[in-house]
């Protein structure tokens, strides 16, 4: 099978998860895949990549980490792409294996549970997000979107190689919880607003399905439920949005 049929094929969630690859695409995107030392299997270019200086020293980078290259037109190439204009560069790598010890969930350093949040852009900006603030992790609980569906990579802007991250059922995250004094606070319309820095313990943010919200067995657990004051004029916050604001609240800064 070619390096092209493959990565043709991970764009379905049962080839990603029976490979254990997934995809990266864009030139930034592999830089970061690099940088992170994240394992790549092979990389797809065309001639658009070598166009530009950026674009022909990723392909020595490629190079150097002995990565295997087929050479493909920039038709094919557009075929297996996700974005409208891609910049010649489909890579497919082995996401980490992450499990629930790898989350280190510390004052300051919350952790961010996503309970049915479905919108691969959402996801890959959360992700992003808690980066940025320091947290200890995302755990997709069910009914969120594949955490290495493409669209979620690809707006994770390179998080991913780095944030440890896992799905995990509802049940069985909730007793992790519980056994190691994690309070898992909901984000909810009726929340009260936090304090800059507040949350003193371990805490797990959970943010809930975009139009849904958290769903009952969730929110019952929950030992408090946060929200964020907005003008009566809006009716609600984009919860990729709410994450940041939260996140940068809870004083997760590193």
């Amino acid at each position: 099978m070619s390096l092209l049929t493959t990565i043709r094929d991970l764009h379905r969630r049962k080839a990603r998860e029976s490979r254990g690859l997934a995809l990266a695409e864009g030139i930034r995107l592999v830089e970061e895949m690099l940088a992170a030392e994240v394992p790549c299997k092979g990389a797809v270019i065309s001639p658009t990549l070598a166009s530009t200086p950026r674009g022909a020293a990723l392909v020595q980078a490629l190079e150097v980490h002995a990565v295997p290259i087929e050479q493909v037109t920039d038709r094919e190439l557009a075929e297996v792409a996700a974005t409208d204009h891609p910049q010649g560069v489909v890579v497919a790598y082995a996401p980490r294996t992450w499990t629930l010890d790898d989350l280190q969930v510390a004052p300051g350093r919350p952790l961010v549970l996503l309970d049915g949040v479905q919108d691969p852009g959402n996801v890959g900006t959360i992700a992003r997000t808690a980066v940025a603030f320091g947290a200890a992790g995302l755990v997709a609980l069910p009914g969120t979107v594949d955490l290495t569906n493409p669209k979620v990579v690809r707006a994770a802007a390179g998080a991913l190689f780095r944030l440890p991250h896992l799905h995990a059922d509802t049940i069985g995250m909730l007793h992790w919880l519980q056994a190691r004094g994690v309070a898992p606070w909901a984000t909810t319309m009726d929340g009260t607003p936090l304090a800059d820095g507040e949350g003193s313990g371990s805490v797990a943010l959970v943010l809930g399905n975009e139009g849904a919200g958290i769903t009952p067995e969730v929110l019952e657990a929950a030992t408090r439920r946060v929200g964020i004051p907005i003008r009566a004029e809006a009716e609600s916050l984009n919860v990729a949005v709410a994450a940041g604001i939260l996140l940068h609240r809870l004083g997760g800064r590193g």
